[in-house]
């Protein structure tokens, strides 16, 4: 299969490379590194970036920001930033990618365990990571030409604690690997309309 693989330069990304890149032809995507350059938040960005690609199989995207800061000092404009990246960027990759995807192809998405399991200082990913899994659920099922649509919601990974275990205390993290399986299965599987989450 050809995959696109959007945020290949992060710790998950990297880790995904690594799983899928001996059994396909991956192709890398990010606004500072890859193959191809694409801004998940802009949409000329993702035409551009899928018309220079060719035909595709696949998209995975390991990619999204979103505001982290206590509730109390949220604003409007703090949430529109998951809005605007995490969220649309990633739900832009299936509608416009779905025009450019082959048949029976698949989009791989990137929620993460707040979307049931809430940290403080964490409202928008919680937010955010809901809204891509509901996403996830109701657009599989009308879904064009054969194609699937999953998203993977990894624990806190393991390589990433020296900056997060603040906020993580008493979650067991997952190695970068461990969760790059998720992406895996839904990409060489046949499930759709899922949100895998892979816990230690």
């Amino acid at each position: 299969m050809r995959i696109i693989l959007v945020g290949a330069s992060g710790t998950i990304g990297t880790a995904v490379k690594a799983e899928l890149d001996h059994r396909h032809d991956v192709i890398t995507a990010g606004r500072n590194s890859g193959d191809l350059y694409l801004d998940i938040t802009d949409t000329d960005s993702i035409h551009t970036a899928f018309t220079k690609a060719g035909k595709f199989d696949a998209v995975i995207s390991c990619a999204g920001h979103t505001k982290w800061a206590p509730f109390t000092q949220m604003t409007t404009a703090d949430y529109e930033v998951g809005l605007k990246d995490k969220l649309m960027g990633q739900v832009n990759l299936v509608l416009i990618g779905r025009e450019y995807i082959n048949q029976g192809g698949s989009f791989t998405l990137s929620t993460g365990v707040t979307d049931h399991d809430p940290i403080p200082m964490a409202s928008s990913a919680s937010m955010v990571a809901t809204a891509l899994n509901g996403f996830v659920m109701a657009a599989a099922i009308e879904m064009p030409r054969g194609i699937r649509l999953n998203a993977v919601s990894p624990g806190v990974i393991e390589e990433a604690m020296e900056k997060y275990a603040p906020y993580f205390r008493g979650h067991n993290p997952v190695p970068a690997a461990k969760a790059a399986l998720g992406y895996a299965k839904s990409v060489e599987g046949l499930q759709t309309g899922q949100t895998f989450r892979i816990l230690s």
